[in-house]
């Protein structure tokens, strides 16, 4: 019978896996509505957890019906949970079915299981850069191109929209990240996403390495540092002398080619403006804090933070808001609200107050904190960028005491109680898919959505706000991630060929210019290649609309469907329009590192019985072996947290800290090796203590 078993795609769970000690939750779907409602699915009174090395058994319990067997509206599905927490010894698993003879997909549990994820969706960017080939070794088989947008009249030499036919205005604006699926550069459309990778770097840098394999590998600097910089060197290259920045590089309308190297159409520059002036103080003025804790960096982090005042001067003595209209393109207009340009100014002040201490900054943030989210105690998703700047000032020296309680106590008030899609969603259990978002956030950019709701929930652990219901945070931001690797309506896996880093039914097409319909990456390719590993689509879409010019059968899914089944893995372009719901995008891919690189591990472990520095850090932890009292010291970082487990992965102590010393007490623990594991504002380390009564 172990040899019949059949894999079923009715159990949802995180295909890539799951940490030894977080909340594991298997979803059976008993589909009611949509376009899978003709399967439905019952599963027995017994679920297992199965090695699958040689099909043992090591856990059973019951699945419970979610909300007494209610359909849940949003997914059209009813559901089952089958909790399997218990089970943190590291191995692959499956969940099995004896009564239906069915099985999931495979699935492991170890600290790890989300390291290649993380390093494939970093390396994402080095496939976005514009002007650089694609060359193996960096690049895979499938993946080579020569150096794009080099040709006459694009990056190198590229021209002013607004007089293309001079050439004294010609500049060389090379370099950046290609936006989305089309190979147009936006400066005010990287805000969000560089300030989420150097949040991610920042807030836990010993997960990210300096092996990703792209072609800054080996240099020292852990790789992401170099992908950011390939941004920042871009954008440096946007701003004027006077301190202003253009807007956009782009073609006049959308054009494409595959590979990147086959577009030739001629590339212009758009007009210098107060948003994207905005943009450049505030990342630069942040990535000249993350960039001085390089040293061999220093001098590029100096230049950043000269840049970031240039353009802050520039906004003192230009006032008032852009109103950019796009004048002579076709492509998208980058141009962003009055209020987001204001906001945006807001975040400027904050990274620059933290990177010189001047009060001409702090000023600024006491007299213009109270954004939208503070007035309306509603912090959410689609203001998360400016959110996470005002927590960033609560753990900055000399931060108005005044205004650093408020800003905490309307983030704790807002996350626990006033928005009912955050805390209260976990606690009802609103979403039958544990990643809770309200019907109108089902829109265009959804998994980038997703993750930044993830990262609301996180923010309470990093800033140790809340501290009673700091599991439950944890749990809901670890969540979106599951939602991400499997656990939703379809059973996706949201990340091309994700196969490559453990999960086994991933989407299969992205709409992309290099890896669109019709190419070689096409997913009714007679041999599937795909994009490479790593690229996430925007997601789920209810407002997806075909072009007025389609003709066909309704496209159904993602029409007429429950909310969360709004979906189809499809690349197809005009007039069917898939890029509202398959276009990858910079901004989609940060909001995963961000928020994964927190579940990430960035284990270390040490032999030695010694007394045992981590000479990085500067952490002492001694005595080691120890019988009663652990001391655990940091010298120039403040320690989060403290957890120690056995050998057999069960927690033996657990605790937040916040602060830069600790006295551990192991007096009730009995003699072994153990793993502490300590999580600072600067990395997470895992090393052997040795208890000996």
């Amino acid at each position: 019978m172990l040899f019949s078993q059949t894999i079923d795609t009715h159990f949802k769970l995180d295909q890539i896996g799951y940490k030894l000690n977080d909340r594991k939750i298997c979803v059976i779907s008993n589909p009611q509505t949509g376009y899978n409602a003709p399967d439905p699915y019952t599963p027995g009174s017994v679920l297992e957890v199965r090695k699958q090395s040689d099909n043992s058994s090591v856990f059973s319990g019951a699945p419970v019906a979610w909300n007494s067997g209610a359909t849940h509206a949003q997914s059209g599905d009813k559901a089952w949970w089958f909790d399997f927490s218990t089970v943190i010894v590291p191995d692959e698993y499956y969940i099995f079915d004896a009564t239906n003879n069915k099985r999931s997909y495979p699935f492991k549990i170890g600290n790890n299981v989300y390291n290649d994820a993380l390093k494939h969706a970093v390396r994402f960017y080095y496939y976005q850069r514009c002007g650089m080939s694609k060359a193996t070794p960096y690049a895979g088989t499938n993946y080579t191109d020569a150096s794009c947008h080099k040709g006459s009249q694009q990056d190198l030499n590229c021209r002013d929209v607004t007089q293309p036919g001079n050439v004294a205005l010609e500049k060389d604006l090379s370099g950046g990240w290609h936006d989305a699926g089309d190979y147009n550069k936006y400066t005010n459309f990287c805000f969000a996403t560089v300030h989420y990778l150097l949040d991610a770097y920042e807030q836990n840098p010993g997960v990210f390495k300096d092996n990703y394999g792209i072609p800054e590998s080996g240099n020292g600097i852990p790789d992401i540092l170099d992908e950011i910089k390939y941004e920042l060197d871009w954008l440096i290259k946007m701003q004027n002398t006077d301190g202003s920045a253009l807007m956009k590089v782009s073609t006049l309308g959308f054009t494409g080619g595959s590979p990147p190297s086959t577009d030739n159409a001629q590339r212009l520059y758009g007009p210098a403006a107060s948003s994207s002036t905005r943009t450049l103080a505030s990342l630069f003025a942040h990535a000249s804090i993350v960039y001085k804790t390089i040293p061999s960096l220093l001098t590029y982090s100096t230049s950043l933070l000269t840049k970031s005042q240039l353009a802050w001067t520039w906004l003192q003595n230009n006032p008032g808001n852009s109103t950019y209209n796009n004048s002579g393109f076709s492509s998208a207009n980058p141009e962003i609200s009055s209020y987001s340009q204001n906001a945006a100014s807001l975040t400027a002040a904050v990274y620059l107050f933290a990177a010189t201490g001047t009060s001409t900054y702090r000023t600024y943030i006491d007299n213009n904190y109270n954004i939208q989210p503070m007035q309306w105690t509603y912090w959410y998703p689609f203001e998360s960028a400016f959110q996470d700047a005002l927590l960033y000032y609560c753990n900055t020296t000399g931060a108005t005491a005044s205004a650093v309680n408020n800003i905490k106590n309307n983030c704790i008030a807002s996350v626990s109680t006033n928005n009912a899609g955050l805390l209260p969603a976990y606690n009802n259990q609103t979403d039958v898919y544990m990643a809770n978002m309200q019907d109108n956030d089902y829109v265009w950019g959804n998994n980038q959505f997703k993750c930044e709701t993830g990262s609301i929930f996180y923010n309470m652990l990093r800033y140790n706000l809340d501290a009673v219901n700091q599991t439950k945070y944890r749990n809901g931001a670890a969540g979106y991630i599951h939602y991400l690797h499997g656990v939703n309506p379809h059973g996706f896996a949201f990340l091309t060929n994700a196969n490559q880093f453990g999960a086994d039914n991933p989407i299969k097409e992205i709409y992309h210019g290099w890896f669109g319909d019709g190419t070689i990456y096409d997913g009714n390719a007679s041999t599937y290649i795909g994009a490479p590993p790593g690229f996430i689509p925007g997601g789920t879409n209810k407002n997806y609309t075909p072009d007025a010019a389609y003709t066909g059968a309704p496209i159904s899914p993602p029409n007429n469907q429950p909310v969360q089944k709004s979906y189809k893995d499809w690349n197809t372009s005009w007039p069917e329009n898939s890029w509202e719901i398959t276009e990858v995008g910079i901004y989609v891919n940060a909001a995963y590192v961000k928020l994964l690189s927190k579940f990430a591990d960035s284990t270390a472990v040490a032999t030695s019985m010694e007394n045992t520095t981590n000479s990085e850090n500067n952490i002492l932890i001694f005595p080691n072996p120890a019988s009663n009292i652990i001391h655990v010291v940091a010298a120039n970082e403040s320690i989060q947290q403290v957890e120690i487990y056995n050998s057999l992965g069960e927690e033996a102590y657990f605790a937040f800290i916040n602060g830069h010393a600790s006295d551990i007490d192991i007096s009730n623990q009995p003699s072994g090796i153990y793993f502490i594991r300590i999580s600072s504002n600067r990395k997470t380390t895992t090393q052997i203590i040795i208890i000996n009564k």
